[in-house]
């Protein structure tokens, strides 16, 4: 994302224009369509293509797909490369892509968060509120916000120093708060 450039409303793919809503709900409807085990993969490619591209008149084709989810939708956070003191790249440390946020079973803390922090009914932002904007001021959550204070227990490990207590309520608030039915490890 960059603060000088548009959002977009409109690309070009293989010399031709196509209108394109990336209105923060219609994404989350492509994401409930993508993630429907009942459809086949064409399927989910036609209608995810409908929902963002409307009736205009288009070949619904995966590589249209593709080119979209990668250009617009998809973020991937990039681990910077890191040198060592000879200018060697580091070998690059498996992240075991834990997530510690899902849009889905979330949605009632990322609702409360954004009123709390920014005054912003998402219900009213319906068709309104840009997906690029959605995700910077989701990712800039104040700490005071709820869904912020539950990844930080998502994020929890145990440390030297903590009492039992605090260790025992951790754990209690992580099993509350688990995504994917993930149980916190047992560790003193």
């Amino acid at each position: 994302m960059r603060l000088n450039d548009p959002l977009v409303t409109s690309f070009s793919y293989e010399g031709k224009k196509y209108q394109i809503d990336l209105a923060f709900d219609n994404v989350l409807d492509v994401f409930d369509v993508l993630n429907d085990d009942l459809l086949r993969d064409n399927e989910k490619v036609e209608i995810s293509l409908k929902l963002l591209l409307g009736d205009q008149s288009y070949e619904a084709t995966v590589d249209l797909w593709n080119h979209i989810y990668e250009s617009f939708i998809h973020t991937e956070s990039k681990q910077p490369i890191e040198y060592d003191r000879k200018g060697n790249p580091m070998p690059v440390i498996e992240d075991d892509n834990k997530k510690f946020i899902d849009l889905d079973k979330d949605a009632e803390f990322i609702f409360a968060s954004f009123q709390q922090a920014y005054g912003m009914n998402l219900y009213e932002q319906q068709g309104k509120l840009h997906w690029r904007e959605f995700q910077s001021l989701l990712n800039g959550l104040p700490s005071d916000t709820i869904m912020q204070r539950i990844i930080s227990i998502r994020m929890w490990e145990p440390s030297k120093g903590e009492s039992t207590e605090y260790k025992q309520t951790m754990r209690k608030l992580q099993k509350i708060h688990a995504l994917d039915d993930e149980e916190p490890e047992e560790v003193d």
